[in-house]
């Protein structure tokens, strides 16, 4: 006897007709990171997103990847006005100035905090206490897109010289980095533990 495939059920924002989009709801959005090269990514890549769909950056990720040296700090954070001026030309990228000039001043202060705190692996978590803030949330329009946590966390990354960090785009990337998790009940990725 044949039975038919069972559709798995996921958060609702995540666009099940884009295999990347769904992919990425299925193996990384929630799941904690501690990996440097990637939290340096993500958030940049969050930033990047201010006033366009998450979908739209994702498209463009691994173009990003290639004209940020894979997300090499040390590298990004010496780029010249004629880098720029390459990146600006980029059409594989969101070609912002302010949003360019943002991953560079932030390769900086993320040079500086791994001298002050390690990392942001060790300086992130250190605001859930090492482990992932998991949540109940019922369905999405329950999933605040910000909260106290991510209102300190981005005053502080400001304070460090971080730009692109408001409280919403921070609270994006604790959960694309696996700090909060808020798949909700019904997703079959949601743990209820």
């Amino acid at each position: 006897m044949l039975t038919e495939p069972v559709e798995l059920q996921r958060c609702g924002w995540a666009n099940v007709a884009n295999p990347r989009y769904l992919h990425y709801h299925d193996t990384e959005w929630g799941v904690p990171c501690h990996d440097e090269v990637r939290l340096f990514e993500m958030l940049n890549l969050e930033g990047a997103q201010a006033g366009l769909s998450w979908e739209t950056v994702l498209n463009k990720r691994d173009n990003y990847r290639s004209a940020f040296d894979g997300w090499d700090a040390s590298k990004i954070a010496i780029y010249d006005g004629a880098k720029v001026a390459s990146l600006l030309a980029n059409p594989g990228i969101i070609r912002n100035r302010l949003k360019i000039a943002s991953t560079i001043t932030n390769a900086q202060a993320y040079l500086r905090l791994c001298e002050e705190c390690g990392g942001l692996d060790s300086y992130l978590w250190a605001f859930v206490d090492n482990a992932p803030l998991r949540t109940r949330r019922t369905v999405a329009a329950d999933v605040p897109a910000k909260t106290p946590l991510s209102d300190r966390l981005s005053k502080d990354l400001a304070a460090r010289g971080f730009k692109f960090v408001g409280s919403t785009i921070v609270y994006a990337y604790m959960q694309a980095t696996g700090m909060v998790d808020d798949h909700v009940q019904g997703c079959f990725l949601h743990r209820a533990d």
